[in-house]
């Protein structure tokens, strides 16, 4: 007798279906796992023996074969533990065929039998819903984030024999029904009340907030620049639906959420002795990194010159496809990444470059060396460069405290990007817009094409410089609501190249 029980395996973003067959044949009793598992399922074989026996059920004394189809497909994961002890049920005899069609099933099982919580639930119940199966049993702690996939019914249990009462119609589990938990990976935000002076900084912050656009901050230590970068997630929109569903996925894959849903947009700050592969992703079985978990929110690098070369240059393919790729032996993974990059720097080692009250102690040739630790081609990706100088003391003490003014901003930047996406047929912001689409969705005055032509024959700029240009400038003219881009906003979006030419 064969059995067929179905499942489900993450691969990177996505998910595969795995079938799980059984067959019991005559000879010394064995459990024997086939269809290129790893170590950790090949360790099933006592955990599912031991589960069965001690839910009181028989595991049958024959020799058995399970089966991992499609077999070409690399296997991860104790999340098979289920499938097959079910598998194995149904070949004993204890559970009929009948009762798993349409189902499909994944959790890790412990030696009493209980159900364990797993990584990537969102993967496996998305993979059945497009493979027309409606209904899903789970853990019940994967059950709240499993449920966020509608159209499809999840069956939450904790035990292994709950699970056979379930299907063998003696005891019902009832659908799971309750709204997931909401976590949020974010750090705590700052509004932009808090932040006191530096109202230059401010107005690009939400220029920033508004488009999309990658953002760096030049200035001295302790002017407020790591506060400016705190306070961006608090003045983005809430994530969407979809949105939530992405990130859920890459937060349960990399094992931070298993039993709640992302709301609100992640600030991911990686330390600059970060590895590559923990910015980047990567691992034998290759795991979203900090560029993927920052996805639909902020990756900020404080003092970026201080990161590794490598791990900065790792930044410039995915700042432009919006997605990074993680090439390996066995294959190649694409995770999402369309990040907003804030960053910061001193201008210099010791920080205080130019600055008007204190001395540099740094030597012309450390500090050119400093600042050519960021690339060209890097510094060409980042739309605005923000000089942000030492607050006044006497302006920091004697400056009232206001009312908090993110929310308010964030309904501004809210209906600056609805604005956008009106325009563009689409949800994309003028950060992404495609350069071939610049020169009709623009929609420049004849002198603001005057102004930019100048500006960029003077300061050199290239291609790619030129359009972000423009694209900061449609972003100005939409928070002014403004259908045209003309002069002044072009000379707005000038003034953040123009601190990213100093001194480079």
């Amino acid at each position: 007798m064969t059995a067929r029980v179905v499942s489900a395996a993450a691969v990177g973003f996505d998910g595969k279906l795995i079938e799980v067959e059984c067959d019991a044949n005559k000879g010394l009793p064995a459990l024997q796992i086939v269809g290129l598992g790893n170590k950790a399922i090949d360790e099933a074989r006592e955990r599912v023996r031991s589960a069965i026996t001690n839910s009181h059920l028989d595991f049958p004394a024959k020799k058995l074969t399970i089966n991992l189809a499609p077999a070409s497909l690399p296997k991860d994961g104790s999340h098979f533990d289920l499938p097959i002890a079910l598998a194995v049920l149904i070949v004993g005899g204890q559970l009929r065929q009948q009762a798993l069609d349409n189902v499909l099933c994944a959790g890790e099982l412990s030696l009493s039998g209980e159900l364990r919580p797993i990584r990537g639930i969102i993967n496996i119940v998305e993979t059945a819903r497009e493979h027309g199966i409606s209904t899903v049993i789970v853990p019940l702690e994967n059950a709240s984030q499993a449920s966020l996939i509608k159209d499809v019914e999840v069956i939450g249990a904790k035990t292994l024999s709950d699970i056979y009462l379930h299907l063998a119609g003696e005891k019902v589990i009832q659908p799971y029904a309750n709204a997931p938990s909401a976590h949020s990976p974010s750090a705590h935000s700052v509004d932009l009340a808090d932040i006191k002076g530096q109202a230059q900084a401010k107005r690009a912050l939400v220029i920033a907030a508004a488009g999309r656009h990658n953002i760096l901050f030049d200035g001295p230590p302790g002017a407020g620049k790591t506060m400016l970068a705190r306070a961006l997630v608090s003045i983005l929109p809430p994530l969407t639906y979809h949105e939530q569903i992405a990130l859920t996925k890459l937060y349960s894959l990399v094992g931070e959420e298993i039993d709640g849903i992302v709301t609100d947009r992640p600030f991911r700050s990686p330390h600059h002795t970060s590895s590559y592969v923990a910015l980047v992703g990567g691992g034998t079985k290759p795991l979203p990194g900090e560029i993927s978990l920052a996805h639909q929110g902020v990756l900020f690098l404080d003092e970026l010159p201080e990161y590794p070369r490598a791990s900065l240059e790792s930044l410039r393919q995915p700042l432009e496809d919006r997605v990074i790729h993680i090439a390996r032996a066995s294959g190649r993974i694409t995770y999402p990444a369309n990040i907003m990059l804030v960053a910061t720097q001193n201008p210099c080692p010791c920080g205080f470059f130019g600055d008007p009250t204190r001395e540099c102690s740094c030597t012309q040739q450390q500090v050119l060396n400093y600042q050519k630790r960021v690339s060209g081609p890097l510094l060409d990706r980042i739309d605005m460069v923000v000089p942000v100088a030492r607050v006044n003391e006497r302006e920091l003490i004697n400056t009232s405290v206001t009312e908090n003014e993110s929310p308010e901003i964030q309904e501004k930047v809210a209906a600056t990007r609805e604005r956008q996406h009106v325009r563009y047929g689409q949800e994309i912001h003028n950060a992404e817009l495609p350069s071939k689409q610049i020169a009709e969705k623009t929609r420049l005055t004849e002198a603001a094409k005057e102004l930019l032509t100048n500006a960029a024959e003077r300061m050199q700029l290239s291609a790619r410089t030129y359009f972000k240009v423009i694209k900061v400038a449609r972003t100005i003219a939409d928070l002014d609501e403004s259908d045209r881009v003309e002069p002044q906003h072009i000379a707005e979006s000038l003034q953040y190249r123009a601190n990213a030419a100093k001194g480079r």
